[in-house]
């Protein structure tokens, strides 16, 4: 089967879990024997077109001429990535079987790829404008808002990664229950392994002292990741532990605000943002920290909370979305409530100050991350593309090899041969 992938970010261009969810699932699929290409945004210095560990990389050119506003940048990107697929299509034989949009970015090129190849579309929703905003405040968010609604409708079939979103997407696009199907995200162990290289206690030295107890925050700096929770947690929580650190890592459009927080709370010295890092780094702060934590207010599913699992530390997360349906509290990590600061620092203080329970809750949560693999999201992904285009040859609709020969018309000839549609 060859897949064609449309998707805005990809390593090494990472904003969010979204990239990471490609990539995953990119790799995870060419392990079980299939074609997958991925058609991006550029990214500088990097070629137009590579090849990943098996998968193909076609990254679009930049915009030319510059945007004037995101949603025109996002048009723009979307002309581009159609650019460059069909400019692979007419200078080779190659043939698609399927087209699976990540998000709303890649909407229209969906879309245009979906009737003009006459294929197949599935679309993956990471999350939705409603859920990250707890509901639609202005024109940008009501227009992002049916862009998502017109991605659901033009897909066959829609994915989503946590019981949670299946009942937010149902609720917020009316979809019906049949087009759904949730399959939950992975995490690769092998990518989250702290290099040889460096002394550990060099790297420690840079953000906490030999003696300070470390709570890791790893995320977007943004407001559904409810970062100030934490830092509010964290002044209570000196009382107790006053040998904790803080260490925030990300970057994001709150991040001057939490900044100055902290520093009006007096936290300066014992709050560390180190924004962007490397994934060496996060690597690293992972192995380092006596508890990680994740306070969402809103939280499709949160592939850093099994990161942290998965290498074995004790986790706190805000009982939300699919953080919710991951952690079972008390056995594989501690759950509060969304949005309480008092109840997260109590938390915290039961983890820093019970060695036994935090050796348990890592122990227990290292196995149940382990269950979390890509390769078993890719077999669950293959399964949804055969269905689709099981059922698409039978409806009649799919018309992959008469445009296919068309296509090659065209890149042999330089003009339409067929006959029109």
């Amino acid at each position: 089967m060859r897949i064609l992938m449309v998707s805005w970010e990809y390593p090494p261009k990472i904003v969010g879990g979204l990239g990471r969810h490609v990539e995953g699932l990119s790799e995870g699929l060419v392990k079980l024997g299939h074609q997958v290409t991925v058609v991006t945004a550029e990214t500088p210095k990097l070629q137009e077109r590579e090849i990943v560990e098996g998968v193909e990389v076609l990254r679009a050119l930049p915009h030319q001429p510059p945007s004037r506003d995101f949603v025109e940048s996002v048009m723009l990107l979307n002309l581009n990535m159609v650019e460059r697929v069909i400019s692979e299509l007419l200078n080779s034989n190659v043939q698609y079987d399927v087209i699976h949009v990540h998000d709303w970015l890649g909407a229209y090129a969906g879309k245009l790829f979906k009737h003009a190849l006459r294929l197949p579309l599935i679309a993956t929703i990471h999350a939705t404008e409603f859920g990250r905003n707890n509901g639609l405040h202005s024109d940008l968010q009501r227009h992002i808002s049916d862009l998502e609604w017109w991605l659901c409708y033009e897909a066959w079939q829609v994915i989503v990664c946590s019981r949670y979103m299946e009942r937010e997407v149902q609720h917020i696009f009316g979809l019906p229950k049949d087009k759904l199907r949730a399959i939950p995200n992975g995490i690769d162990p092998n990518k989250l392994k702290a290099s040889d290289s460096g002394d550990q206690s060099e790297i420690r030295s840079k953000y906490a002292r030999p003696d300070e107890k470390i709570v890791l925050f790893v995320g977007r700096l943004v407001r559904e990741k409810g970062v100030w929770l934490v830092i509010d947690a964290f002044r209570e929580l000196l009382h107790a532990v006053p040998e904790a650190k803080l260490i925030i890592v990300g970057k994001g459009p709150e991040e001057m605000y939490l900044r100055d927080y902290a520093r009006r709370l007096g936290l300066e010295h014992k709050v560390c943002f180190t924004g962007f890092v490397d994934d060496q780094t996060r690597n690293h702060l992972y192995h380092l920290c006596h508890v990680a934590v994740f306070p969402s207010l809103y939280e499709p599913f949160g592939i850093v909370a099994l990161e942290a699992m998965a290498l074995g530390k004790p986790v706190i997360v805000s009982d939300t979305g699919g953080l919710g349906e991951v952690i079972e509290h008390g056995l594989t990590g501690l759950k509060f409530p969304s949005g309480n600061s008092r109840a997260l620092t109590r938390a915290l203080s039961d983890v820093l100050l019970d060695f036994n329970l935090a050796q348990s809750l890592a122990t227990e949560g290292k196995k149940e991350a382990n269950h979390y693999t890509w390769d078993k999201v890719a077999r669950s992904t293959s399964d949804v593309y055969r269905e689709v285009i099981r059922s698409a040859q039978a409806s009649g609709w799919s018309m992959r090899q008469e445009l296919g020969g068309r296509l090659l018309e065209v890149s042999n000839h330089g003009r339409w041969n067929g006959d029109k549609a």
